[in-house]
């Protein structure tokens, strides 16, 4: 009989990706069904009634508590399940030393750390807009994990950053790299010997797996990334007016330590692209573009690319190198059996999501997907497109769950019906290691295909590319081994593999 169960900690606050790190853990424990840690803030607790693991007890926490949330066969497993939980929470979560005290506010936090000049606020979206005001007034420079700030409260932050000479990533910034340093979901760079080092490169992101493709692939040929600056997703629009863009623009224009600018993002707004590419054209230093969907040779003094490859091998002047797709998707091809025609890709990364998208749609294929990139339909109107192209990181599908780059199994279900559809004939997906990532993100992707190995020997091809290093905690060449011996086909980069899923699509029958 299904159980479901409510504890509320009262006064208790935790990072919300180490809340969904032990959500997932606890849902993989015999018995559970979903497991759900969040703080009780108005937009979490509509979270877990629309997940359907609410009570009373729940509804009754405050934004200062945190609720524990389990659905689980009978009572045994939900309690054997909290007791897992509350252990947890008890062991790593409270306990701190002499050595490594925190601060319990932005401002004693400063009072002790007098030299820092960046704050990062990680809290329930409706209060980190508060905390960042705090962080401002204290001279500090803010990157804002968190997401639901309305943009209301981002403009007024941006503003209030920009006449303090100070400068706002986020929100919703999910990595960044600030002299070299890896922050948040950031992958953990190899050192470069000092022989190797010739030009110095800083981007400004307004996306996250797309800054960490491009620092990885920019590392992979040799170059150096000092800084990596997100901007949020909505800095760009006309809304903001790129208002933490521009600024970055400025300080890096200013830093003799670099020697180029990259900007990685959607197309700006109208009125913002003409200010964002006007200064950044007069900056004084060489720039590179990867603006997706923006049309090419389009903007006078910038280097303009398509792909973050593309992008990375500019930068750095070296070259990944090329395979001859046409000779690979025949031999690939010849393992397919049936009438097979359909494309479907499973993005964790929404960046690599829009990417594949766009270079599919210049290989003529007509695509769908729950987050269209330019050219591409929706899922509401794909009556004329065969393939689809989906971003598993997106509102519909993280409702109570971990985002896929942190907890893998959310992609599982879809890539076993992918699996089993006779129609699909590639299926393309992508990995992401680095800091904040799932500890074994291949596994899960393993495990489904021999899963159903024994069962159906007729499937599609599944090409995926790695965004790693071997210096991040997973371990890239462990990662992409796994990956090979689980039959899956692995490319060098993001872009690569959606060349080849289009190469083997326009060459069946």
């Amino acid at each position: 009989m299904t159980e479901i169960i409510n504890e509320v900690r009262k006064g208790f606050y935790l990072d919300s990706v180490a809340l969904m790190r032990l959500s997932a853990e606890i849902s993989g424990l015999e018995g559970i069904d979903e497991a759900v840690l969040m703080i009780g803030t108005p937009s979490n607790l509509q979270i877990m009634q629309d997940a359907g693991v609410l009570t009373s007890t729940g509804e009754a926490a405050s934004p200062n508590d945190l609720i524990i949330a389990l659905r689980a066969e009978g009572k045994a497993s939900a309690n054997r399940a909290l007791a897992h939980a509350n252990k947890s929470l008890e062991g790593g979560a409270l306990k701190s030393t002499a050595s490594a005290a925190r601060a319990r506010t932005l401002r004693s936090g400063h009072a002790t750390h007098s030299d820092a000049n960046l704050a990062l606020i990680s809290t329930p979206g409706s209060y980190a807009a508060r905390e960042a005001r705090v962080a401002l007034e204290l001279g500090l420079n803010v990157m804002i994990f968190s997401d639901n700030v309305s943009l209301e409260q981002e403009i007024a932050l941006k503003s209030q950053a920009k006449q303090n000479n100070l400068l706002v990533m986020g929100p919703d910034c999910g990595t960044a790299y600030i002299n070299g340093v890896p922050l948040a979901f950031a992958n953990a760079l190899n050192p470069l010997p000092a022989s190797n080092k010739k030009t110095t490169t800083a981007v400004i992101a307004a996306s996250g797996t797309g800054l960490q493709e491009f620092a990885v692939l920019l590392n992979r040929l040799g170059g150096e990334l000092k800084h990596g600056i997100g901007v949020g997703g909505r800095d760009l629009s006309d809304a903001v007016g790129g208002i933490s863009t521009l600024a970055a623009i400025d300080l890096l224009a200013n830093d003799d330590s670099i020697d180029q600018i990259v900007l990685i993002s959607k197309p700006p707004g109208p009125a913002t692209a003409a200010q964002v590419f006007d200064k950044l054209a007069s900056c004084g230093k060489p720039v590179i573009t990867c603006v997706f969907g923006q049309s090419q040779n389009t903007i006078k003094g910038l280097r303009q690319t398509a792909t973050l490859r593309d992008a990375a091998e500019l930068a750095s002047g070296e070259s990944l190198g090329r395979t001859d797709t046409t000779n690979q998707a025949k031999q690939l091809i010849s393992t397919l059996t049936g009438s097979r025609s359909k494309l479907k890709g499973l993005y964790t990364g929404g960046t690599l999501c829009t990417e594949s998208q766009l270079l599919l749609k210049s290989a003529g294929l007509k695509t769908a997907s729950n987050a269209p990139a330019p050219g591409s339909l929706s899922l509401e109107n794909s009556s004329d497109a065969e393939h689809q192209i989906l971003d598993l990181g997106a509102d519909e599908y993280t409702v109570g769950r971990p985002h896929p780059m942190i907890e893998p199994q959310v992609r599982v279900s879809p890539f076993e019906e992918a699996l089993n559809d006779s129609t699909v004939a590639v299926i393309l997906l992508d990995v992401v290691l680095g800091y904040g990532a799932h500890d074994n993100p291949a596994q899960p992707v393993v495990d489904t295909m021999n899963s159903l190995a024994t069962t159906n020997n007729d499937r599609p091809i599944v090409i995926a590319s790695v965004c790693g290093t071997d210096s991040d905690p997973q371990g890239l060449q462990q990662q992409r081994a796994a990956l090979i011996e689980g039959g899956i086909i692995l490319c060098d980069c993001n872009s690569a593999a959606a060349e080849l899923a289009a190469a083997i699509i326009n060459q069946l029958p």
